[in-house]
């Protein structure tokens, strides 16, 4: 490869035809890694973080050649996030808009208007009421701050000399502290459901007149992790439980007060979900702080895991499988293989890589028909329509990978597709496989958002308190429970011993949400 420094002089061209060449070839290598890399900052500065087709748009797709000039219409969205597109001849379905019909469960407070007088215009007599026009609008009481006093009353019988009557102190979460446990979780929630990080909690309670410091509420937030962490390592054991694991991970920056900076950490994710195929797996995450993201700290998570692990291409998952001697199976990302051809296609406009995008989105296609199938019919449909799709798709990257300077991007995004291919395809053999780890991608948009916010973690022990909570909260959240609700009811009860530690499975958000008790609560 010839890196040029500075001007090439007409006298500096070699004249034998055939290093020219490869000087033209190595300079246009050169060129398309620039442009890709100045197109990748100005995405990550000023575009949105999408994968849409649709950003591609039409006058855009004007500028194409070959095939591509049909004067067709743009392709649907090619999002990882989006479902696909309902082929043609089926009914499209209304989308579910709330236009104003609210909920039947909340109390109703009914505010009478009446006239300003009970007196006939006319003639002075009394009226008497016909009817009513009734409107409903949905209304707020804001969080209201109050002091809740415990009262121990002290009873003793005038006849004898001893036997003072007085009720138990009722355990605390905090001993000796001024917050309820209300209190405690309305901050935890707000942190790590809601992404509101400490010091603005800070300034709205000091905008209702409560001082408090940011450590003080740090010190609650670990308080609340200690009681809740055998219940988050009860559920991190049951995801690590099932044959079937979704796994990723996300950096975590954590302050390094000895340096005064912060060192990157990680936060890795460990997710279920059997709901695309009616398994018996809930939705649930849990979430692991390490130090680091080699081989070492993934396979000290999943000691004595033996399954199907959904992940990316990272080097750490492969290096796991090889470790365990087959135990381990490793079904890749679709999504992240689709997704460097739309990097290509947004950054050279390659006509090649959008009949890859088309032709992986007949694939997302006949998963969005198939979700909610049971295992079995789901492996039929794919044996039947999506392996020649895939079959197809093959050949035709293998076909033309040679045809492309070896070292452009576009190769780069063929080679992977080519080099992960039976992890790609793995779900054409098991019907409970999805085709990508979306699952757990979606669960580390928190995680991203609390990061944004937050900045960083002030200590490792506060990062291992943020995986615990966030963990839980995240959980109940996919359950579509309302994380203050389930989360106070659970330090209650654990702090309180209504539930005992052979007891804590009856804690899990899904199990929670099942019983009667939880229901009630999760409908209030």
């Amino acid at each position: 490869m010839y890196r040029l420094l500075m001007a090439i002089r007409p006298e500096a061209l070699p004249i034998d035809t055939a290093a020219l060449t490869e000087m033209v070839l190595a300079l246009d290598a050169e060129n398309e890694k620039l442009r890709v890399a100045m197109q990748t900052l100005k995405d990550m500065i000023f575009g949105k973080r999408s994968e849409r087709l649709v950003a591609l748009v039409a006058e855009q797709l004007g500028f194409e050649l070959g095939d591509l000039e049909t004067g067709a219409a743009p392709p649907v969205p090619a999002n990882d996030d989006a479902p696909a597109a309902k082929p043609a001849g089926k009914p499209r379905k209304k989308a579910r808009r709330n236009i104003g019909a609210l909920p039947k469960h909340l109390p109703r407070c009914e505010q009478v208007l009446e006239p300003d007088t009970a007196g006939c215009p006319c003639c002075q007599g009394q009226l008497h009421r016909i009817g009513e026009d009734v409107s409903e609008v949905l209304d707020v009481i804001p969080a209201i701050l109050r002091v809740l006093r415990t009262i121990r009353p002290k009873y003793a019988c005038r006849s004898c000399t001893d036997g003072v009557v007085q009720a138990k102190v009722l355990p605390r979460l905090i001993e000796s502290g001024m917050a309820s446990t209300a209190l405690v979780t309305h901050v935890v929630v707000s942190k790590f459901a809601w992404y509101l990080p400490l010091y603005r909690q800070v300034q709205i309670l000091a905008g209702q007149g409560i001082h408090l410091d940011r450590a003080t509420l740090a010190s609650w937030v670990k308080r609340a992790a200690w009681w809740l962490k055998s219940l988050y390592e009860l559920q991190l054991q049951t995801i690590q439980a099932t044959p079937r694991v979704f796994c990723d991970e996300t950096p975590m920056p954590v302050l390094d007060p000895g340096r005064r900076r912060t060192r990157i950490c990680q936060f890795w994710a460990h997710a279920m979900d059997d709901r695309p195929w009616g398994g018996p797996a809930p939705p649930a995450v849990a979430y692991v702080f390490a130090d680091g993201r080699g081989t070492d700290e993934i396979a000290g998570q999943l000691v004595g895991f033996s399954g199907i692990l959904q992940v990316d291409g990272y080097a750490a998952y492969k290096a796991l499988a090889r470790g365990h001697g087959g135990a381990i199976r490793l079904a890749f990302c679709l999504a992240h293989a689709r997704r460097k051809f739309v990097e290509v296609y947004k950054t050279t406009r390659s006509p090649f890589a959008h009949e890859v995008i088309e032709r992986l989105q007949a694939v997302y296609a006949i998963e969005a028909e198939i979700r909610g199938s049971s295992a079995e019919q789901r492996l039929a449909a794919r044996r039947a329509r999506t392996a020649p799709l895939m079959e197809a798709l093959k050949a035709r990257l293998t076909e033309m990978v040679g045809r492309f300077f070896s070292q452009s991007k576009l190769v780069e995004a063929i080679n992977y597709a080519l080099n992960h291919w039976d992890g790609l395809t793995l779900f054409l053999s098991d019907g409970r496989v999805e085709v990508d780890s979306n699952t757990v991608e979606r669960s580390m948009r928190p995680i991203a958002m609390g990061r944004r916010n937050s900045l960083f973690s002030g200590s490792e022990g506060g990062a291992e308190s943020w995986a615990i909570l966030a963990s839980l909260v995240n959980t109940a959240k996919l359950h579509e429970l309302d994380p203050q609700a389930y989360l106070a009811d659970v330090l209650e009860r654990i702090v309180s011993g209504q539930t005992k530690s052979h007891q804590l499975h009856e804690l899990l958000a899904w199990n929670w949400k099942a019983a009667p008790e939880g229901t009630a609560q999760a409908a209030a």
